[in-house]
């Protein structure tokens, strides 16, 4: 069923995901497994709503027969949003201005507690006066208000076509605790953020053992490509001399800035270009956005990856076979089976392991740290 779990049969449904990850990848060298609880898991989820005359629920879409299937409790989700969802929805249904032409929830939460509900509609929540002066709905904005003094909700968010109203603020923030040291993170409302904290906090504290392992003196630098709003790269900069980190989202660079303030982190240095960008950057070709970086100071001896489901482009692949270390965290395991095949001309496979992201699906999430080979 959607939504639900199986926790007598999750060992075996995790085994297969290990036998599929051994079947394209071939030997796992120093391989291990982290899985996280069977239930309540998820600290995001988004639910479609459907209205039938007094009736209102949450639904998801069986993805054989395309048909509704009502969604009365999510056992995927953590504890927080799985306990909210109920008297959420009876809260709605109490009030026709939180009710009417509502076509969406979404539930953001975090293991420190904090919980951002956004409620989307398919009517506007805002309107221009005959001066052209903006206004939000004061009904709305009012049950939203007591909606919230009501239930366990610390933000709300209402969205409409190209509107967003925000009660207070649009993010949360999460407090990960890796190995000995917490670490906290902005996560934005509608951006992407770890949807797995228990599997967030394992990605890390794996990282950090790999990044120790391929710098053990400190002396060498760090390039990350891919780095969101600065999850590995605040985590990983203790381990190196300098680290120098790329996004191309303008919200999550402007969020891995803050979280590199919030974490008092000082070796780090974001800036928003591709990974084709600052391919071309190490070789020579001048940028406006480094400006301000002394790329010619770096010494950077690891390059950290968690690229899309595509993988790596052709220039990415062709940058990594300069680097002594590389440590690559994937979410498609057909697509890290083919580059390994690339990087394996001039990197060995030296540890590796498998994240159980999503549990009770086919999806796989795996870490590789490649060392390059003795000339």
């Amino acid at each position: 069923m959607l939504c639900q779990t199986d926790p007598d049969q999750y060992a075996e449904q995790l085994a297969s995901k290990q036998a599929r990850l051994q079947s394209l990848l071939g030997e796992l060298p120093q391989f291990e497994c982290f899985a996280p609880p069977p239930e309540h898991y998820r600290a995001r989820a988004e639910f479609r709503v459907w209205h039938e005359g007094d009736r209102t629920d949450y639904i998801m879409f069986d993805p054989e027969t395309k048909s509704k299937v009502p969604i009365h409790f999510c056992p995927m989700a953590i504890e927080s949003i799985a306990e909210l969802m109920e008297p959420l929805m009876d809260a709605i249904v109490a009030d026709s201005v939180l009710r009417r032409k509502l076509f969406q929830v979404d539930f953001l939460a975090t293991l420190s507690g904090e919980m951002l509900v956004t409620l989307i509609y398919r009517r506007p929540l805002q309107y221009l006066d005959s001066h052209g002066t903006l206004h939000t709905d004061p009904d709305w904005l009012q049950a939203a208000e007591t909606l919230r003094e009501r239930l366990p909700i610390d933000h709300i968010i209402g969205r409409a076509r190209k509107q967003k109203v925000c009660l207070d603020q649009d993010f949360v923030t999460e407090r990960l605790q890796v190995h000995d040291q917490a670490w906290s993170f902005q996560q934005i409302e509608n951006s992407f953020t770890q949807p797995n904290p228990y599997m967030a906090q394992a990605m890390l504290a794996w990282a950090q053992d790999r990044a120790q392992q391929a710098n053990p003196q400190g002396e060498g630098d760090l390039l990350e490509l891919y780095c969101g709003n600065g999850h590995f790269s605040i985590a990983l900069a203790p381990f190196f001399r300098r680290v120098l980190a790329t996004e191309i989202s303008k919200t999550s660079v402007a969020s891995a800035k803050i979280n590199i303030e919030q974490n008092g982190v000082e070796n780090l240095t974001v800036v928003r270009m591709a990974a084709e960008e600052i391919s071309a950057a190490l070789k020579g070709e001048t940028f406006k956005r480094l400006k301000d970086v002394p790329l010619d100071d770096y010494r950077f001896t690891t390059l950290f990856l968690d690229p899309p489901r595509a993988g790596l482009d052709d220039l990415t692949r062709s940058m990594a076979a300069g680097f002594d270390w590389v440590i690559y965290i994937s979410c498609n395991p057909e697509t890290l089976a083919r580059d390994l095949e690339v990087l394996k001309a001039t990197h060995e496979v030296v540890n590796t392991a498998l994240f159980d992201q999503f549990p009770y699906t086919h999806h796989i999430e795996s870490g590789v740290l490649l060392q390059r080979k003795a000339p």
